[in-house]
């Protein structure tokens, strides 16, 4: 029998990683003006700072997550503790923009270890009527990094935006030794499992162009030649990718997961949320700098009542979850997010900043709903030999969704932002709306949050759709 402490002795592990990963990304968009000024990097170079751990992380997940199922969890999240840590040194050691990226790479690595595996080892160690309060709390250590998140990254940038990253080598330290001390491997997996290499490359290829089409997309234009290229390889490599994994023995993405309805609409419904979600505190910063004439750090600490909303919810939506399950839940929640973006959609350069952070927090109430009790959905409806996969494909979704709004949203800015404020914004070396063509980028802002309205409407039909968990008790074995 499971150790009654150790549940939450893994949460404390779990909870620990999940706040190193959020901590890192939210300080960083606080100090990227500065990073910007220092290395004397272009714009690309920043946006790709940025994106290129989001791109890492998409599609790592799903292999690691299929890795975990077959040699274990611990041994797998200690070294994400280790390699997150050591990119964090190297990226706080960069000196131009480009050695920045690429030891962001490799954080991102540590990074993708940590998000593929916390779920499944909180799964492990938790009961199913227990799970949803288990990820309620793990949402919330999630959210309060991301309200102290812009307020450390401005007092890191008084002192120097290296230690952003230094600040990570006691956290990482320490968790790799609790990790590795603590954690244990509860569940009995099954052997002589081969992993699929021709699969994983497959997929690898395919959703890496398929990414960075839609970011080529969203700055260059979709009927850019590179763009459709990178398109058309992301068709034939995925397309390879299911036929490979419908016809091997042991795939690297087990197919008959999405025959599961549960599991199908949770992580469509996943997957619209993070398009729905994705870009909309991005745009804000853009908002809130350029049109309200405010400095980055105070931009960004105007984000924080998304954050806030979401950890008063997330612990009492994965509470309610197990007791009445996640169906309803999963669908109110993405309606009251709905509702805080039918708010944004009256957005005006006159707009008060306490009308948007009503909104705001009105939105985060409902992606805090919606986050425990979906991912508790999804992690209780396979068998623990499914786990990793499970958890992996539900990070790859949310991603997914992220980098498709990311990519709209900058679409839309840049049609009207000339290139000098764009990168002035960037870099902090403009605030106010010179150089931006005011009634056209308030127009976009408009429209990217009616589309965001519009996928979280349709991720509540589709949540609403999966049934009841009574009504699909089969659960996906090996």
């Amino acid at each position: 029998m499971k150790n009654i402490e150790y549940k939450w002795v893994a949460l404390s592990c779990t909870s620990l990683g999940a706040l190193l990963s959020v901590l890192s990304s939210s300080t960083l968009i606080i100090a990227l003006p500065d990073i910007m000024r220092e290395l004397h990097a272009s714009m690309n170079a920043i946006i790709w700072t940025v994106m290129i751990y989001m791109l890492a992380i998409t599609i790592l997940v799903p292999s690691i997550g299929r890795i975990a199922d077959m040699i274990g969890r611990k041994k797998l999240f200690v070294s994400g503790f280790m390699i997150f840590t050591i990119g964090s040194v190297l990226c706080g050691f960069s000196e131009t923009a480009w050695q920045l990226i690429l030891f962001r790479f490799v954080q991102s690595i540590g990074g993708a270890l940590l998000l593929a595996i916390s779920t499944p080892i909180v799964a492990d160690a938790f009961p199913k009527g227990e799970l949803g309060k288990a990820l309620g709390i793990n949402g919330m250590i999630i959210s309060v990094g991301s309200v102290i998140g812009p307020i450390l990254g401005g007092a890191f940038v008084l002192i120097g935006w290296r230690w952003i990253f230094y600040i990570n080598l006691p956290i990482g330290i320490f968790g790799t030794i609790w990790a590795w001390r603590q954690l244990k491997e509860l569940e009995i997996l099954p052997q002589k499992q081969k992993f699929d290499w021709l699969g994983t490359l497959s997929f690898t290829i395919g959703m890496l162009t398929l990414l960075v089409a839609l970011t080529l997309g969203g700055f260059k234009g979709w009927l850019n030649l590179s763009t459709l290229v990178l398109f058309a390889l992301a068709v034939v490599f995925m397309i390879t990718f299911i036929k490979i994994e419908s016809s091997i023995e042991h795939p690297m993405l087990d197919l008959s997961l999405f025959k599961n309805r549960i599991l199908a609409f949770a992580y469509t419904s996943n997957l619209l949320n993070g398009i729905a979600r994705g870009a909309v505190t991005f745009l804000l910063v853009f908002y809130f700098q350029g049109i309200k004439g405010l400095d980055p750090v105070v931009a960004g600490i105007l984000l924080t009542p998304f954050a806030l909303s979401m950890m008063i919810m997330a612990p009492i939506s994965g509470r309610l979850s197990d007791r009445y399950g996640s169906r309803m839940l999963s669908s109110v929640g993405l309606l009251i997010s709905a509702l805080g973006l039918i708010g944004m959609m009256e957005i005006k350069a006159t707009t008060s900043i306490t009308e948007l952070a009503i909104w705001m927090f009105i939105s985060g109430l409902g992606s805090g709903m919606f986050f425990s009790p979906n991912t508790s959905a999804i992690m209780g409806a396979v068998s623990p030999q499914r786990r990793g996969i499970a958890g992996g494909i539900r990070t790859m979704m949310n991603n997914a969704g992220s980098v498709i709004s990311m990519a709209l949203s900058m679409a839309i800015i840049s049609s009207s932002i000339t290139p000098e404020a764009l990168q002035g914004l960037f870099s902090g070396t403009q605030v106010g709306s010179q150089g931006i063509a005011v009634a056209q980028f308030v127009a976009g802002l408009r429209t990217a949050f009616m589309i965001s309205f519009i996928m979280s409407l349709m991720g509540a039909v589709i949540s609403y759709m999966r049934g009841s968990e009574k009504t699909d008790l089969v659960k996906v074995t090996s």
